[in-house]
């Protein structure tokens, strides 16, 4: 049920190749390569291990590496489908269900040199989990290039649905699988705002998330949540490393969740729903992407 978007520190489906500006002279044989007309469809995916699997500040891998990939078939209109996966905490957790799988659909296209808009649709599934986990998240995202520095506004707004409504007002109910608000509905909003700066000279790109979260306030059926505590704010501070195709990535991650709202979600959110630890305190988290 999770969005990845996840923490800032993990990596998302991989963006379509997209056609670089020539910046030197160039010959003849040259000018003919640069009319040869781009690829109706181009593939382009990655795969990634991470130290931690965090959706928007919280541990869906109960603080344990995850292993994700993604891959995206895109059109030249600017139309595009991909998916995306990720383990997760297992154990019970997530309706029983050991992994997230990520459906995802959307239309790209640029409104401006160094500017893009992105719209598209998320759906959130989990294999093998109990029923009415699978929700559904449209998005829109707003980018802009001047320079080195990026900088990305987005929202998400998933509609009311039953897989993220409040059934357990904490994770202890849930654990016990008795209901508090049996076939509640929710919906739940979340607002953020991407900067990265590209260090001249260097391999180096810096990064800055954060992030707003309102809307569901508990568990859903099968112990799911987008935003388990109702209303809270994520952010992250990190840089990335890269080498050809390869891609370190080292960040903070932190949340406003104060520790006794986080202990109510430890039963559901941690391996064999012993609620050890705080899935969502701040921590650092290192992840490598090879791209293709």
């Amino acid at each position: 049920m999770n969005f990845c978007q996840v923490t800032g520190i993990v990596a998302l489906v991989a963006l379509p190749a997209t056609a670089q500006a020539q910046t030197a002279p160039i010959d003849k044989a040259e000018a003919a390569d640069v009319s040869t007309p781009p690829p109706t469809f181009t593939v382009s995916g990655s795969a990634t291990i991470a130290s931690d699997y965090r959706f928007r500040g919280v541990s869906q891998s109960d603080q344990a590496m995850a292993v994700q990939g993604g891959i995206t078939i895109a059109h030249e209109s600017g139309l595009y489908v991909g998916t995306w996966a990720s383990n997760l905490a297992g154990w019970g957790t997530f309706g029983g269900a050991n992994m997230e799988l990520d459906l995802i659909g959307g239309y790209r296209a640029k409104l401006a040199d160094g500017a893009m808009l992105d719209v598209g649709l998320t759906w959130y599934m989990y294999p093998g989990g109990a029923d009415k986990t699978d929700f559904a998240e449209p998005y829109v995202k707003l980018s802009g290039t001047a320079g080195r520095a990026t900088l990305t506004a987005g929202a998400a707004y998933a509609p009311s649905q039953e897989a993220i409504g409040k059934w357990y007002d904490t994770g202890t109910a849930a654990a016990a699988g008795i209901y508090d608000n049996p076939r509640a509905k929710d919906d739940n909003l979340y607002l953020w705002g991407d900067g990265a700066l590209a260090v001249a000279g260097t391999p180096i790109t810096a990064r800055a998330h954060i992030g707003h979260s309102r809307g569901q306030d508990g568990l859903g059926p099968n112990a799911t949540a987008v935003a388990p505590t109702g209303a809270y704010w994520d952010w992250s501070l990190g840089a990335d490393a890269t080498y050809r195709n390869l891609t370190l990535n080292v960040s903070y991650i932190d949340t406003d969740i104060s520790d006794r709202a986080a202990r109510d979600l430890r039963p559901s959110f941690s391996k064999g729903q012993d609620g050890s630890g705080n899935i969502a305190g701040s921590t650092i988290v290192a992840s490598l992407t090879a791209a293709f």
